[in-house]
């Protein structure tokens, strides 16, 4: 039995991550690698990232796997249906069983099965595709209803979802990634040249207890497991000397959301005198003095800590659990404790007004982030900020060629007012930074005022428009 494992990404078809260039590897494919390779399955890992879909079709057609898994996120989906259909037009692959996971097949797995994919593997994977293998081993009919947490098509085409698949309760018994698997040093190398520093990402926990309502809980719900902080420090050693990373990338939602296991954590990486310098997420009320010492202590050299917006109603309105005033606390005194600061940040959200806006500027202003990102808030099938939107959709789009990044729904104002208003937080915050430099560089400094002020006055003749 071939077993493939893909994820359909290509870097090279990604103009906004090129410019970025902080590509990482798949983490979930190579656990699940690592996994069926623990309980005696071999398989093969094509890592798309740096690849094209030309070379991989041939790959395919050069190796026609048994089976190909392929992990679906909203960014690949598109991708992962094109693919499905050169495999589904193929002779040479007439015989090959696609298997999709991810977080985006569990709300859209009739649209996925009418796509041509064979079964749908929801929640976790691991052991899921371990049943799968076994199933096929050595026959052609595997009693597909008895296998948890998978969707298909009966003989007759009706659609059977099976019952749903428990979680993993100890994540200790996950072997680590199957990074060999893969040619790491490609992401090495691309960090390396453009950053002069690398990473590699590291997986510590599975699943998010918090609420927010725009956030997907699709793979691992609203859960939290952790692996030990033991088995933690024991990957890092392994990275360290196989792969002598500059910096870790821990991809964890709140890093910080166990005080107790984060004390264990400064203790054995201390007994163990290892110490990489890494990057993570957290919420600020997951953090106080002593924790910002903790991460300082353990090599934390950035910390992204969430707020989202700089209005408590739209916090609030979110379910972000979370107070500005803490947020910005929290930035401050991490920056004052020498820790890079980042946070994210969400326009367009439903209810935002426009002093709502104005109040993330001066909220920016104050807690001053080394870095934020800004985004235009789009609703993800699934979650709560769906179904509250759903009804105000404006543009109904084909689902087979299209993803919720595509979707539009009546928000305060206009399209064209967000474009403006994206513009305006990004000239005023830069101008704030910069106008202490306004002798040496008084040109460039007095541009970024006019463009703030120029995107300013065009949100308000956009709402003009709309009265």
């Amino acid at each position: 039995m071939k077993l493939l494992l893909t994820h359909a990404y290509f870097l090279a078809e990604d103009a906004k991550e090129q410019l970025i260039m902080k590509p990482y590897p798949p983490l979930g494919i190579l656990y699940l690698s690592a996994y069926l390779k623990k309980h005696g399955f071999n398989c093969q890992v094509y890592d798309t990232t740096f690849s094209t879909q030309v070379h991989f079709y041939e790959y395919l057609l050069a190796h026609t796997p048994d089976m190909i898994a392929i992990y679906t996120n909203l960014m690949t989906k598109l991708n992962v249906l094109r693919t499905i259909q050169f495999i589904r037009q193929q002779e040479e692959l007439k015989h090959t069983t696609v298997i999709l996971g991810g977080p985006e097949v569990t709300n859209h797995v009739n649209n996925f099965l009418d796509a041509g994919a064979d079964i749908i593997a929801i929640g976790e994977g691991e052991q899921t595709m371990l049943d799968l293998m076994q199933a096929y081993q050595g026959s052609t009919a595997p009693v597909l209803e008895q296998i948890q947490g998978i969707a298909f098509k009966n003989n007759r085409r009706d659609v059977i979802q099976t019952t749903e698949r428990e979680k993993l309760k100890n994540l200790d018994e996950l072997p680590i990634p199957d990074r060999e698997a893969i040619d790491l040093h490609k992401y090495l190398n691309a960090w390396k040249t453009r950053h002069g520093q690398n990473a590699i990402s590291v997986s510590t926990m599975r699943g998010c207890p918090y609420t927010c309502k725009w956030c997907s809980r699709a793979v691992y719900g609203l859960s939290y497991r952790r692996r030990s902080p033991q088995k933690v420090v024991e990957e890092m050693l392994y990275l360290k000397a196989r792969y002598n990373p500059d910096t870790l990338w821990f991809v964890d939602d709140v890093f910080t959301i166990s005080h107790k296991w984060l004390r264990e954590f400064a203790v054995i990486l201390k007994e163990n005198n290892i110490r990489i310098p890494y990057e993570c997420i957290s919420r600020s009320d997951r953090m106080n003095e002593e924790v910002i010492d903790l991460l300082k202590e353990t090599g934390c050299y950035r910390i992204w800590i969430g707020a989202e917006s700089g209005s408590q109603a739209v916090i609030d309105a979110m379910d972000r659990r979370v107070q500005i005033g803490q947020v910005r606390e929290m930035i401050q005194l991490a920056k004052k404790k020498g820790i890079q600061t980042g946070t994210f940040i969400m326009l367009g959200y439903p209810g935002e007004t426009e002093a709502d806006i104005e109040e993330t500027i001066q909220h920016l202003k104050i807690s001053d982030p080394d870095y934020y990102t800004i985004t235009l808030a789009y609703p993800i099938k699934g979650t709560q900020l769906y179904t509250e939107v759903e009804d105000k959709f404006l543009n109904p789009l084909p689902w087979e060629s299209s993803t919720d990044r595509d979707i539009e729904y009546k928000r305060s104002y206009s399209p064209a007012y967000y474009h403006y208003a994206l513009k305006r937080v990004n000239s005023e915050v830069a101008f704030h930074r910069e106008k202490k430099k306004v002798l040496q560089n008084p040109v460039g400094v007095m541009k970024l005022k006019a463009k703030s002020q120029l995107a300013k006055l065009l949100m308000t003749l956009e709402k003009m428009k709309e009265s």
